[in-house]
């Protein structure tokens, strides 16, 4: 491994998504998806040495998500691989908004154990953390352990990233994601990973008290709206977002954190992000909005390649 990877561990799965065959019936199209493999797939794409940890089957499923990952570049050397089936999950899209149901028992994802000796932690720029694998144990726990290891060495980073169906105790999942936010220097939330841990909060309250906890920079996503950082130094900051003709929001965040770890990984933000001057986090929030404009004008979580980006 060489310096400067990124590490994605977390959620790898099956997406099957809602489709109509050719005389008109209504059908269910398997796609790879997850949000964590997304990330390490989008980061890789955009020509960032990339890794993926967590668990991946060997069946068929399990083969397509580790096909479509080595296509893009993933390594998957920290991927643990066992004969136990793959997570499943069957989308509904509203609007052009996706709504899940998951099918995550006694599967390879859930698994996984984080086994320290196995990463070189000086050799990594940034590992994310994220999904359906803080909600419960013991993959949250495992998942936390990673963190935690990783935390003196190199930055962590905490997309949220909810799956309301599969929370059974909104309250021990709040107390949870506070555990993980403890442990990163980067947070980023959509608006509705924020209404579903805050309700009505005030965005500025809780962005200042994950400063205060010790994270560097915290992104609020908000669709069409654009997005909100709040940093240390630089205070908040708003870019719009690229006026384009959705398809579906599929993926959207996931690109956009990847982006923006990539854009301030070539700034060479990564290590300096207290000290981050203004213009380098604008500039990279705006590039992390184009790449998530260019997952929003295609169907499923197809993140763009470095060359598709202007």
């Amino acid at each position: 491994m060489t310096q400067g990877w990124l590490l994605s561990c977390g959620d790898a799965l099956i997406d099957f998504m809602p489709t109509q065959t050719p005389d008109g019936q209504s059908a269910m199209h398997p796609v790879v998806g997850g949000s964590c493999l997304n990330i390490a797939v989008a980061m890789a794409r955009l020509g960032a040495p990339t890794g993926f940890i967590g668990g991946l089957s060997t069946d068929i499923f399990g083969e397509m998500i580790a096909d479509h990952a080595e296509a893009s570049g993933v390594d998957l050397r920290f991927c643990d691989r066992s004969d136990d089936q793959n997570t499943l999950a069957f989308v509904q899209l509203i609007d052009a908004q996706a709504r899940y149901a998951f099918y995550d028992k006694a599967t390879a994802a859930r698994a996984w154990r984080f086994d320290a000796a196995r990463f070189p932690w000086a050799e990594v720029d940034a590992v994310h953390i994220g999904s359906t694998t803080l909600i419960d144990d013991p993959t949250s726990a495992e998942t936390l352990a990673l963190a935690r290891s990783a935390k003196p060495h190199t930055l962590v980073s905490l997309d949220p990233n909810c799956r309301p169906a599969l929370v059974k105790d909104l309250a021990d999942f709040r107390a949870r994601i506070a555990a993980f936010a403890k442990e990163a220097r980067l947070i980023r939330l959509s608006d509705e990973d924020f209404a579903f841990l805050y309700g009505d909060a005030n965005p500025d309250a809780v962005a200042d008290q994950f400063l205060k906890d010790g994270a560097d920079l915290v992104v609020l996503t908000l669709g069409r709206h654009g997005a909100t950082a709040w940093h240390k130094a630089s205070g908040p900051l708003h870019v719009p977002a690229p006026e384009i003709t959705v398809v579906d929001t599929i993926g959207a965040g996931d690109t956009f954190l990847a982006a923006l770890l990539v854009a301030l990984r070539e700034r060479d933000a990564l290590t300096r992000l207290t000290k981050l001057p203004t213009e380098v986090l604008g500039d990279s929030l705006r590039f992390a909005s184009a790449c998530a404009a260019i997952t929003c004008s295609r169907a499923g979580a197809n993140p763009p390649w470095r060359n598709e980006v202007n």
